[in-house]
């Protein structure tokens, strides 16, 4: 069975930095997208930033510059290093992995984390 497991969130001040980790465990035959998605409170899911297994990345326009995405595919792990974090970046975070679990699989599966607190005091 595939798991994702995030980890780094906390409570951190306006300006301060976090570095969230995600591991992906279990058996899967190939791992395409990874990403990180968000929902505060009473708002909808939204996507922080994604990376390809080839390492493109594409960024939510609120966290460019300051967020970076990376993954180490030896590891199966995927990284969000935060900087200048904000108020507004307050939210639960979600770890997002696209992949097939088998190599006769022909649909893309999506697999999610069950999320890490990130809250930005001001």
């Amino acid at each position: 069975q595939v798991q994702l497991v995030e980890s780094g969130g906390g409570l951190v001040q306006a300006g301060g930095s976090l570095r969230l980790s995600c591991a992906v465990s279990g058996s899967i035959f190939s791992i395409n997208d990874l990403g990180w998605y968000r929902q505060a409170p009473g708002k909808q899911r939204e996507l922080v930033a994604t990376v390809t297994s080839g390492g493109s990345t594409n960024y939510a326009d609120s966290v460019k510059g300051r967020f970076t995405i990376s993954r180490d595919n030896a590891k199966n792990m995927v990284y969000l290093q935060m900087s200048n974090l904000k108020p507004e970046d307050t939210a639960v975070y979600y770890c997002n992995m696209q992949g097939f679990p088998t190599s006769a699989t022909r649909v893309k599966y999506i697999y999610w984390g069950q999320g890490t607190q990130v809250t930005v005091s001001s």
